[in-house]
């Protein structure tokens, strides 16, 4: 699994683990208002019985159906209404159905963004965004990393920088990123290795990586519904041996297509529901895993002006 996370809806949740998913998040074109908490659970389960060793694509009968759980907080802070804060916090459980290798749980990484929207004008018939997105992450846990397929992460600090363009004009809307993610190197608890020479070392150097996401659909202030295609590509890494387990410093890349869906219960646009999935339809040192995610989330409104003698309510999504 790579990381990146909050993760993300996310961060590719077809990998070895878990990537992160998320309800209003770092990669979609939705800001909160100043003063303005998004905040709610989410689940998702991921699982896979196919995977890519190098560019093969086999099965395992020593592992079986490979799944993972996420329950996870996640929170969006409007610090203006240009620039918001947000994090993320994941438990994850994973399991194999077959063979021997014991499933594994805890906490991963606490994942932080700061997202701005410096850029916002009319173009023609619609609405032109622009943003710009940093994170970092780092694991809460000294969980174990060299244990793929059932390791919950890498256990890798991260720093990421991501730029987003959005155009809508009335409901539909189109949006692009593209990411760069940096990871640090991990410490495993062997003190030699094989890549595809031996290391007489128990410090891993752990490949950056890449992300493109592409999203398109409809956004109103009641419902997002949208499809969502994306690359995640490591630079770097080499590919599992026939036969062998995966490692942490893998060549790990994937696309996945999906589809996510937002929408609002209430009349003050305060509590709302979102879900998805997404499946993996190429890959290299992965799972061919599919996502299916689903949360709960409540806007608090923290402005105290009142006016016309009633308290300010959460900003409407155009």
């Amino acid at each position: 699994m790579t990381q990146k996370l909050f993760y993300t809806l996310v961060v590719l949740c077809c990998s070895w683990g878990t990537h992160s998913v998320k309800a209003q998040t770092d990669i979609d074109a939705i800001m909160m208002g100043k003063r303005q908490l998004c905040i709610g659970p989410m689940y998702s389960y991921t699982s896979w019985n196919n995977y890519w060793e190098g560019t093969l694509k086999r099965s395992n009968e020593n592992l079986g159906t490979v799944s993972a759980q996420m329950f996870s907080i996640m929170g969006n802070y409007g610090i203006t209404d240009k620039l918001n804060f947000l994090f993320g916090v994941p438990y994850i459980k994973t399991k194999a159905s077959a063979g021997t290798l014991h499933s594994m749980q805890g906490v991963q990484d606490l994942n932080l963004f700061l997202k701005w929207m410096p850029i916002e004008k009319e173009i023609g018939k619609g609405t032109f965004s622009v943003y710009t997105i940093g994170g970092i992450s780092f694991p809460l846990t000294n969980y174990v990393a060299d244990f793929l397929p059932l390791s919950i992460g890498l256990r890798s600090k991260t720093a990421s920088a991501r730029l987003m363009l959005d155009y809508q004009v009335g409901n539909i809307f189109i949006t692009a990123s593209g990411t760069y993610v940096g990871r640090d190197n991990i410490t495993i608890d062997r003190n030699s290795y094989y890549t595809t020479q031996l290391i007489l070392s128990n410090e891993v150097e752990m490949p950056n990586a890449t992300s493109f996401n592409f999203r398109a659909g409809w956004r109103s202030d009641k419902l997002i519904a949208e499809a969502v295609l994306n690359k995640w590509t490591t630079l770097g890494g080499f590919d599992i041996s026939r036969n062998n387990m995966p490692f942490p410093s893998n060549r790990m890349n994937a696309t996945t297509l999906g589809f996510n869906f937002k929408y609002v219960l209430t009349a003050n646009h305060a509590l709302s529901l979102t879900g998805g999935f997404n499946t993996a339809i190429a890959g290299r040192n992965m799972g061919q895993g599919t996502m299916y995610n689903g949360g709960i989330f409540y806007v608090l409104d923290f402005v105290k002006t009142k006016k016309n003698g009633t308290q300010q309510q959460p900003e409407k999504i155009d």
